[in-house]
């Protein structure tokens, strides 16, 4: 999605949701590959013109598109922690200094302040001090990230490579922030513990260890990560869709969340769906919703027509009679239970359609149908 959005569906930035909406469907019928067969031009047409009303259509990554381009539309992408990286990209140099000043009243050690708290906020983590609270190993945070996938794919389920922005411990500092001077990193004032105890006798509790901040080390600060322990990366997962997911519905992928602390295990990450609408079909839980246009004749003498379901088009009988907006089913063409994995039904609403022409055979023909209602098709149309 590398083109102008605005521009694919040609509408001005600052369209209303319902012009978007209507030049979106316009559009889609225009282009779509059921109304032009082996057109690959018109193919990639329908596919960017989706793609680009699948983002404006959306409040949010329209805002977000506004705001980052491209960029935010990318999967992983996290617009609150960009907007707090470039916050501290601007003020780095500051709070690095702050940082690393002075030890407080221990002495010149090594601790965290303003710096710790920005990337606390960036990585989810908070600070060092509210940490070391915890000893010993802590499962790292679980995280979440969106996914933008096709109807049919939801439907039909699949699988797909993505790219994301992910947090890893520094490989320097082994995720401490610190690197040792002198071949030692353990901090002497709480033998590596974090807390010191305060008072005496019967009075006396912890708090955390002025010295490292409650890290339990200290040293200089690691220049790879600047003192964080952590560092962003890009990793590529491959990510298996299962078949019936829809608007919200979470996968789980196990151990690819933020790095443990202390040697913890890692948390998950939760990939959040979200479907790209069709052109053709509604989905209403397990069940699909589409329209059929047929003829006059079609309706007055009953016929078959092809029908496009997810899993290939089928013959649907449409009876003799039958009126524009009367619901025939298909059963077992509609989307899985994610959990029963029973197939729901699609429902086809027929649409008859009178033939736009002015020719005058057309409308002597239709004049003698004309006879054929039975009473004034608009005697109740009243208040």
């Amino acid at each position: 999605m590398a083109k102008d959005l605005y521009a694919v569906l040609g509408v001005k930035k600052d369209a209303a949701a319902d012009v978007i909406k209507k030049t979106y469907r316009k559009l889609a019928r225009k282009f779509h590959p059921d109304v032009n067969p082996g057109n690959k031009e018109a193919e990639e047409k329908f596919k960017d013109i989706s793609d680009a009303y699948d983002v404006l259509s959306d409040p949010e990554k329209r805002k977000i598109y506004d705001e980052f381009g491209v960029d935010g539309l990318r999967s992983g992408f996290d617009p609150e922690q960009e907007r707090q990286y470039r916050q501290w990209q601007q003020s780095a140099a500051y709070n690095q200094g702050q940082a690393f000043g002075g030890g407080g009243a221990g002495g010149g050690g090594f601790r965290y302040t303003g710096f710790e708290d920005v990337f606390g906020d960036l990585f989810g983590g908070g600070s060092r001090s509210a940490q070391s609270t915890a000893r010993g190993p802590q499962k790292g945070r679980d995280v979440e990230s969106n996914l933008d996938i096709d109807f049919l794919t939801a439907v039909q389920g699949g699988s797909t490579r993505v790219s994301m922005q992910t947090t890893q411990n520094c490989a320097t500092c082994d995720g401490l922030g610190v690197v040792s001077t002198d071949g030692e990193n353990v901090c002497k004032t709480c033998n590596g513990t974090g807390q010191t105890k305060v008072g005496r006798g019967p009075l006396n509790f912890s708090q955390t260890c002025s010295e490292c901040a409650g890290t339990g080390r200290v040293g200089a600060p690691c220049s790879d990560c600047g003192g964080v322990g952590k560092r962003a990366s890009m990793s590529t997962l491959d990510v298996n869709i299962p078949a019936g997911v829809n608007n919200g519905s979470k996968i789980r992928l196990a151990g690819k969340g933020e790095p443990g602390v202390n040697g913890g295990p890692p948390g998950d990450l939760y990939i959040v769906i979200h479907v790209a609408p069709h052109p053709l079909f509604e989905r209403d839980g397990d069940t699909l919703k589409m329209e059929a246009p047929i003829t006059v004749s079609e309706a007055l003498k009953g016929a078959k027509i092809a029908v496009p379901t997810p899993t290939g088009t089928v013959q649907l009988k449409v009876p003799a009679g039958a009126k524009s907006g009367q619901k025939l089913r298909l059963k077992g063409k509609g989307a899985p239970n994610l959990k029963t994995k029973t197939l729901g039904d699609l429902y086809v609403t027929i649409r008859v359609l009178a033939p736009v022409t002015t020719d005058p055979k057309a409308i002597e023909a239709a004049e003698v149908l004309d006879q054929f209602y039975q009473g004034d098709v608009r005697k109740n149309f009243h208040l």
